[in-house]
């Protein structure tokens, strides 16, 4: 049954417009189909290849969901974030374990969510040939891949966003209770995934507010009500957050980002932009370089013939839309980050990545010619797939495995079992999985269990503890068993600290020596070195 007028909103383009893929002639529609198997095989595996021990991130998020003890609560309080991703993996684990292939698989299968709402997302703006668009460049992006390879919230991040932008672009028509509903679960799933996703709702409901009160104003009541309508679901949707409130304040006024400070707008477009590309690497570049022209294609381009394409600087109003949310996330994130001190990793992108890739395919998709079409999105591939490739398989994560089989060939060779202490703290939750029960892995600068890093009053503890001090503390407590340092002198957290704990240490054991040196191409790179007992 059609609906009823008065449950129809006016819309300024409509949805699903009829905009196919231009087809291929003769034997040449073979490549098609050969195509999206090739891509969708690649897609599909590459989400599975990653061999990597976990590095920092990762591991914490196992250790923190293992549960350790006083609960998973009572970690996050000290780490930093909210607990749903972190209860869906202590589930995942109980049914797949703990090894990495396990725990980053989860990651892998929820981002096989995002090829069909990104199918869905661009063909209602842009029909068809952006949807297919879409769906193969989301496939092959190496964003996407990176976080569908990492034991981490982000990809979770990425789908709930895209879902519950759907569901807003399908109330703004037709407020149906079923779809507000949804819209309630996905935003509150979302802040009790990531905290960026408060800045998402945040510029979302503001805008929704100011549309329906303008659309009021002018008459148009269907638009006025369906913008008032999907503001209350995302309402009550942070209202099922509320719960999480005080963990929220005690982290914001005790935990921060100590690693890092604010960035600039443009710092943060450019960061976000080379990741989405894939990094620094000559072909990550030019894919960000090329996103960046699509997606100001996709936002201002009209097609005027097979190959051409003609700018419209007042914006098309059918991408219109889903522009304004991502430009005013940002906004809104960056200008809060100013006031509070808090500082941008591009990982935070991921609240809005998928609509910047949304709008890519819709940048594509004006490219009519059904060659140039093709031609446009395999070049995209194909970057995408080298790029893809290289961020998400082929660079090492971490050196904890080298050093853990380092330690553990000192001790089988008659060393026993040692004491390692590394500096930064931020360096022992890879290694504490990569290293047996027998030895005790220690954090600087409390000489607590290195699995964990404790957040809270970070930088205050750090200013208040002598290098001098932990090592002779360290060393009292190894006694005469083999001493370790794993460490690396390029966080900011600590500059010069761990250099004046290897000074110590080398000090009071001088027959100390290297074993394990950094390899700088490595995400998280570390020294050990030996002290050998006396």
């Amino acid at each position: 049954m059609p609906p009823a007028a008065s449950d129809v909103a006016e819309r300024r383009w409509d949805p699903w417009p009829d905009e196919p893929v231009p087809a291929l002639v003769g034997p040449w529609r073979a490549l098609d189909v050969i195509g999206l198997i090739l891509v969708a095989a690649a897609g599909a595996v590459l989400r599975f290849l990653q061999r990597s021990p976990l590095w920092l991130d990762e591991a914490l998020s196992v250790n923190i969901a293992t549960p350790p003890d006083g609960g998973l609560v009572e970690a996050l309080r000290h780490d930093g974030h909210p607990p749903l991703y972190y209860a869906l993996l202590n589930a995942w684990m109980d049914v797949f374990g703990s090894g990495p292939v396990a725990v980053r698989s989860l990651s892998a299968v929820i981002g096989l969510a995002l090829l069909p709402l990104a199918f869905v997302a661009a063909g209602r703006i842009a029909g068809r040939r952006a949807a297919w668009a879409a769906v193969l460049l989301v496939a092959l992006n190496p964003f996407v891949l990176r976080y569908s390879t990492e034991a981490r919230m982000y990809e979770l991040v990425m789908v709930l966003a895209l879902a519950g932008w759907l569901l807003v672009d399908h109330a703004l028509d037709r407020p149906r209770p079923h779809l507000l509903a949804g819209l309630v679960v996905v935003t509150g799933a979302l802040l009790w995934t990531h905290y960026w996703g408060l800045w998402l709702v945040g510029a979302a409901g503001l805008g929704l507010l100011g549309r329906g009160v303008l659309a009021l104003r002018r008459g148009e009541r269907n638009r006025g009500r369906a913008s008032l309508a999907v503001v209350a679901a995302l309402a009550v949707g942070c209202l099922t957050f509320t719960p999480w409130l005080p963990n929220l304040l005690h982290q914001a006024a005790h935990t921060g980002t100590p690693w890092a400070e604010p960035s600039l707008p443009t710092e943060v477009a450019s960061m976000s932009l080379l990741d989405l590309g894939g990094g620094v690497a000559g072909e990550s570049v030019l894919l960000a370089v090329l996103f960046a022209v699509f997606v100001a294609v996709g936002l201002l381009g009209r097609p005027t013939g097979p190959a051409t394409v003609e700018l419209d600087l007042r914006t098309r109003p059918e991408a219109r839309r889903l522009s304004i949310l991502v430009v005013a996330t940002l906004g809104l994130a960056t200008a809060v980050s100013w006031a509070t001190g808090a500082a941008y990793a591009s990982r935070y992108f991921s609240v809005v990545a998928p609509m910047v890739l949304v709008l890519i395919g819709v940048g594509v998709s004006r490219v009519r010619g059904a060659v140039a079409f093709r031609v446009v999105l395999v070049v995209l591939l194909l970057l995408g797939a080298m790029a893809g490739t290289r961020a998400a398989l082929t660079r090492p994560r971490t050196q904890a495995g080298v050093v853990a089989d380092a330690i553990v060939e000192r001790a089988d060779g008659g060393g026993g079992a040692p004491y390692v202490l590394v500096c930064p703290d931020q360096l022992g939750p890879a290694l504490s999985r990569e290293l047996p029960d027998d030895v005790v892995l220690v954090r600087y600068p409390d000489l607590e269990p290195g699995d964990l890093v404790d957040w809270d009053d970070y930088e205050e503890r750090l200013a208040e503890a002598s290098p001098a001090e932990v090592a002779e503390r360290f060393l009292a407590t190894a006694g005469d068993a083999d001493a370790w340092l794993v460490w690396y002198g390029s966080y900011r957290t600590h500059q010069g600290t761990c250099e004046a704990v290897l000074t110590e240490l080398q000090r009071a054991r001088p027959a100390g020596h290297a074993v394990v040196t950094a390899d700088t191409g490595a995400f998280e790179p570390s020294n050990a070195y030996l002290f050998p007992a006396t």
